[in-house]
């Protein structure tokens, strides 16, 4: 199975790591990196590398993060350069995490990069658009019935 490692600024990784947690369940060869005030990025490095090796089974790492060009983006892809079964996403979000947390087991690290890419696009929405769909559907369904 695929290692996890959640990082971001502030407790953004073990605040959105216990989130999907709460919804998914407890999850194996997954860690969270924080980034709080006063931590070097020196420091955030020894942190993501320790995490990085707990989660690796061997099948490699995804490295999710919160900020492109932040510090934990940046630490995360000196480590994924150094590793070719290791990725790193960017702009992670909760349905991203929660959803991609259920499909990792047998997926290879690049394969999990173009799914999370997709399913945390669908995560960003609005109320308005999901509402347009769904009237967009029953207008389908209507029209269709009277065929």
């Amino acid at each position: 199975m695929l290692g996890l490692v959640i990082t971001g600024h502030g407790r953004f990784a073990s605040g959105l790591l216990q989130g999907v947690e709460q919804v998914v369940g407890e999850q194996s060869q997954c860690r969270a990196v924080d980034f709080p005030e006063g931590v070097s990025t020196t420091e955030l490095m020894v942190m993501l590398e320790q995490a990085c090796a707990a989660c690796d089974s061997g099948e490699g790492v995804v490295i999710l993060s919160d900020l492109l060009g932040g510090s934990p983006f940046r630490q995360a892809a000196i480590i994924a350069k150094q590793h070719a079964d290791y990725q790193v996403i960017t702009g992670t979000n909760m349905q991203l995490a929660a959803e991609m947390m259920l499909e990792r087991e047998g997926m290879n690290p690049q394969s999990f990069r173009d799914m999370a890419l997709e399913c945390g696009r669908r995560g960003v929405t609005s109320l308005w658009h999901e509402e347009q769909k769904c009237n967009q559907q029953q207008n389908d369904s209507v029209s269709l019935d009277g065929i």
